[in-house]
């Protein structure tokens, strides 16, 4: 399981490292593509196996899951570890994440996420605001 908060930096050629805790569990291959909220989510190959075989069974007839593929599949590139920890970050991915320097790398249970530093800072300020709510929101989940 991810968690945890880490603070890191791209170089200029788009190279970040991957924190320590996370890349046995994250193995040799993983994919990396964009997530929600403009981060980029991280998952390890048995994680995105299952991730994609439930993708596979939404209807293509449909307007929004066709979109939601699209959108997913599209920027989904599979990465390795070199030999310093880092990964490369493409430039369609740091762009959508709007990735220059500073970024900060979560855990979030299944995945790894990765934010533009400001971007979570702004994300995390307006969530933790309404925290008690959300949490009250979810309370039908049986958490």
């Amino acid at each position: 399981m991810f968690m945890g908060e880490y603070h890191h930096t791209i170089d200029e050629k788009g190279r970040m490292i991957i924190p320590a805790k996370f890349r046995e569990e994250l193995g040799s291959n993983f994919v990396v593509t964009r997530g929600l909220d403009h981060c980029l989510f991280v998952y390890p190959e048995s994680e995105w196996k299952q991730l994609e075989e439930k993708l596979k069974v939404l209807p293509f007839t449909k307007k929004d899951a066709r979109a939601f593929t699209r959108f997913f599949f599209s920027g989904a590139t599979e990465c390795e570890l070199d030999k310093q920890g880092r990964i490369l970050i493409s430039s369609p991915l740091r762009q959508y994440a709007e990735l220059e320097k500073e970024c900060v790398v979560i855990g979030v249970s299944n995945r790894v996420e990765v934010w533009s530093k400001s971007t979570w800072e702004e994300y995390f300020a307006q969530s933790e605001d309404s925290f008690s709510e959300i949490a009250e929101g979810i309370v039908d989940f049986d958490l």
